[in-house]
């Protein structure tokens, strides 16, 4: 899968700020967050147009927080330890418990009857590891991305961990940014299932590289 961006990390970084309300729009929407591009924005200038819950407030807060760690700490090793931070700067003061770390308890899938295993039955750090040796930046960042999705190690707020997750990654080594269109969710959704139900993510890879993937040629 070839790379579309070879960018610096700076200017990965600087590209990765002047789109964060755009990521954060999409990520919220991903997550079934409706929100309006117009109330991101105004969120993330501290207006409060009256038009957003107090749960999505939080969970806004928490995508901005989380955003704020990854770039914070862009170079740094991507561990199961770092992908538990991400979730707990995303989840933290939304009740959501466990915080932080593994569910402890299954969960189901809105619109397919398969069910991901237990944390205590995967080895999530060998499948990091195994993942990690993909050779292509690209590919590897998208990849982690469908992995941590379908792994559903917590409780609640998988696809916004897998959005940060991926990001860094994406950030640390010029590739741009991963965002699913808004536009596109119901289509990208059709591919996240079959995705989850076969285990096969060669379908889901080439679409999100075809349809997610911004950047700035250098």
């Amino acid at each position: 899968m070839k790379d579309k961006y070879n960018m610096s990390q700076e200017d990965n970084i600087f590209f990765a700020k002047r789109k964060l309300v755009d990521n954060i729009y999409k990520s919220a929407n991903l997550e079934g967050i409706a929100i309006t591009f117009a109330d991101t924005y105004s969120f993330m200038n501290n207006v409060n147009t009256g038009n957003i819950s107090i749960d999505d407030m939080l969970k806004l807060k928490g995508l901005k927080d989380a955003w704020e760690y990854v770039l914070k700490n862009v170079d740094e090793e991507l561990t199961i330890d770092y992908i538990k931070k991400v979730h707990f700067e995303i989840c933290k003061g939304q009740n959501i418990r466990p915080l932080g770390e593994f569910r402890d308890r299954g969960v189901g899938i809105t619109g397919t009857a398969w069910r991901p295993k237990l944390p205590s039955e995967c080895n999530y750090e060998q499948e990091l590891k195994e993942l990690l040796t993909i050779p292509e930046n690209l590919d590897r960042c998208i990849s982690i991305f469908c992995w941590i999705q379908r792994s559903q190690m917590f409780i609640d707020g998988n696809k916004r961990v897998a959005n940060l997750v991926a990001n860094k990654e994406m950030i640390k080594y010029g590739q741009g940014i991963i965002a699913v269109p808004v536009e596109k969710i119901g289509e990208y959704f059709v591919k996240l299932i079959n995705y989850y139900e076969t285990n096969d993510m060669t379908e889901i890879k080439q679409w999100i590289y075809d349809n997610c993937i911004d950047g700035i040629e250098e």
